[in-house]
């Protein structure tokens, strides 16, 4: 199907850590053009018949890329989908995103992998990667995986998911020493939480209270399995990529004096571990229960220091949801995750307006940042020639996240009733304008994110 050709004028365009006043110009899915001096006039006579918008007072960003989901298909499908999420995401700004092998089946296959990416092209709304999974049994299929369209392969490194969990000190070296591929990673010590656990059960029962989440998936399970993970990496000289840090201690394992692209060992920290603490949990209960757990205020404050000062390289979501009636049972019964997709971007612009990070370097950790550090080809920047992956935001537009405009598949959020202050009005998708002031295109589905 023809693409539309687009002209956006007026826009705060931010990229590369620059805010400057500009146009630019999209054709077949790319930007062509970038202004940002001479007349508006000019410009617009070079596309005569472009579709123009008026972008005056909005700020231009790059589409987010988000590297940790959980779309729940396939075998998951009546929490999310591929589509349904996908189109929570666009309409949160999130152009790209990469899923994670914990369906069912697991993605334990190179077929099962395809699998998936075959439903994410009939279905998608952004454009996709799936992580290949590890277990203690499938080695050899994961020595298959191609890096040229493959993300990643996933480990759950110490903390049980199904049989995804790989405690097998032979297989750990195996994937350490012979993946030529990025290894994300889960790290919190099962021991640790398993005793932990025992601890609280002889005081409670089977009657938890959710306080005492962080510090069953405590600070130490977390620290223990990630410095194991980052002492084998420089081991074997593996690159690493530490998922959902969420400790003060643990950002004092990663590096901040060597350029991203040169970087072996990186991390990520979520949204909802930058926005809520354990003082949450008395008014949102397991809403908020996300494995690792939300900890403190003072490592709240830690991990946003740790973004800022670049020991943290990617801000993410871990996008992952369950129904509303799965969140209401006990402590031991309610799933961990939460959506997050459709809010993650205006969660950190209230951030920004609560002066705690500049927009700059929001969009450095969640678009640019992740296209380095996977070596996405031509996205994650506002370049010439680069896929028309873009957000045009209204930075002082209020609005209430209520439950008839939110748009994930589970129909909650742990935001609802919170006003944000930022709107997203408009996502372009290789230069398809998917999302428009609250009304989808679906007729032009995202693509196979490559990597170089």
């Amino acid at each position: 199907m023809k693409q539309s050709s687009y002209l956006i004028l007026g826009a705060n365009i931010v990229n590369e850590g620059l805010i400057k006043k500009g146009n630019i110009a999209i054709e077949n899915g790319f930007i062509i053009d970038i202004s940002f001096e001479g007349q508006l006039e000019d410009f617009c006579k070079k596309y005569i018949g472009f579709t123009e918008i008026n972008a005056e007072g909005k700020y231009l960003l790059p589409g987010i890329i988000d590297d940790q989901v959980h779309f729940r298909e396939p075998g998951l499908c009546y929490k999310g989908d591929i589509y349904s999420e996908s189109k929570a995401a666009v309409a949160g700004g999130i152009t790209s995103f990469m899923e994670m092998p914990n369906t069912k089946p697991q993605t334990l296959t190179q077929n099962l992998l395809e699998e998936k990416y075959s439903l994410a092209s009939q279905k998608s709304l952004a454009n996709y990667s799936f992580y290949m999974g590890v277990s203690n049994d499938n080695i050899e299929e994961v020595l298959k995986t191609n890096p040229r369209n493959v993300c990643g392969i996933k480990l759950f490194m110490g903390a049980s998911t199904g049989n995804m969990l790989v405690d097998n000190p032979e297989t750990l070296e195996n994937i350490f020493s012979k993946s030529k591929m990025l290894i994300a990673l889960h790290c919190e010590d099962e021991k640790t939480i398993k005793q932990n656990l025992e601890f609280y059960k002889q005081q409670y029962g089977e009657n938890i209270p959710i306080q005492y989440h962080p510090l069953i998936r405590s600070r130490e399970a977390c620290y223990i399995s990630s410095s194991f993970a980052v002492n084998l990496a420089k081991k074997h000289n593996t690159r690493i990529h530490i998922l959902h840090i969420s400790t003060a201690e643990e950002t004092e394992l990663f590096d901040n004096t060597i350029l991203l692209s040169e970087k072996r060992i990186t991390a990520e920290v979520c949204v909802h571990h930058l926005w809520f603490s354990d003082e949450d949990y008395d008014k949102k209960a397991n809403l908020i229960k996300w494995n690792p757990a939300i900890k403190t205020t003072k490592d709240r404050d830690a991990l946003l220091a740790a973004v800022l000062s670049d020991k943290i390289d990617i801000i993410a979501t871990d996008h992952a949801p369950h129904t509303y009636e799965e969140k209401q049972n006990s402590y031991l019964k309610a799933p961990s995750g939460g959506p997050l997709v459709q809010h993650s971007l205006v969660a950190m612009l209230d951030l920004f307006h609560q002066g705690k990070i500049k927009i700059e370097k929001i969009v450095e950790k969640s678009s640019h940042n992740p296209a380095i550090l996977f070596s996405i080809e031509k996205r994650g920047f506002i370049r010439k020639d680069y896929h028309a992956d873009i957000v045009l935001v209204d930075i002082d537009s209020p609005w209430k996240v209520q439950k008839e405009n939110i748009l994930y598949k589970c129909a909650w959020s742990p935001f609802e009733n919170h006003t944000f202050l930022s709107k997203i009005t408009h996502t372009f998708v290789n230069g398809n304008l998917v999302y428009c002031n609250g009304e989808f295109n679906e007729s032009i589905k995202g693509q196979r994110l490559l990597f170089n």
